[in-house]
């Protein structure tokens, strides 16, 4: 009896510190992204962490792989492939188009983003160059055929409830779930 009574006394961990990221957890955590060069392309520590449920293809494939299995208070670093984040470039993405038919338009900016539908639905596309006639747009993810750098801390793992399992996270108009590509209507981190 006296082995139980000292088994009993050990102090268990907490049900919040057990959870592990894995499918249709709510996820938190921060991070900064980094490029090859180093250079720091969004971060966390400007803004409210990043939150998503985790197995519903909301954040880039990559680093929702390396998030598996992790716990809060873990941190670590990841490199994601371009296959796994936002795809390989595609050249015959980037296209002239004459300049009147944006005439619309008041101004027309390198680095503007602009909305255009086909028969695969809405795309975003970039304003690469810009001349008198012609307007250059990039239909390429600006990620893309780039490797990723990741610096993540997991800060918070819970169960979805009902409704964010049905409807997602933002179901109850909640607001931004996080990262600063919410201001300019894109996603940093989501697919």
């Amino acid at each position: 009896m006296d082995k139980l009574t000292d088994l009993n006394s050990f102090p268990l961990k907490s049900e919040v510190e057990m959870l592990k990221v894995e499918n249709n957890k709510v996820v938190t955590f921060e991070y900064t992204l980094k490029n090859d060069n180093g250079d720091i392309l969004d971060t966390s520590a400007n803004h409210s962490p990043l939150v998503y449920i985790h197995g519903s293809g909301n954040i880039i494939p990559g680093l929702e792989s390396e998030l598996e299995g992790k716990q809060i208070g873990d941190k670590f670093q990841a490199s994601i492939d371009p296959e796994n984040a936002y795809g390989i470039r595609y050249d015959e993405l980037v296209q002239k188009i004459e300049r009147d038919k944006l005439a619309h338009l008041d101004t027309i900016e390198i680095g503007m983003q602009l909305q255009a539908y086909d028969e695969q639905g809405m795309q975003i596309l970039t304003v690469v160059d810009v001349s008198e006639s012609e307007v250059t747009l990039d239909g390429n993810h600006p990620l893309a055929g780039e490797t990723l750098h990741f610096d993540v801390e997991v800060t918070g793992i819970r169960d979805t409830t009902e409704e964010e399992a049905m409807y997602g996270l933002n179901a109850g108009g909640g607001g931004c779930s996080g990262c600063s590509g919410c201001d300019s209507g894109s996603d940093c981190c989501g697919s």
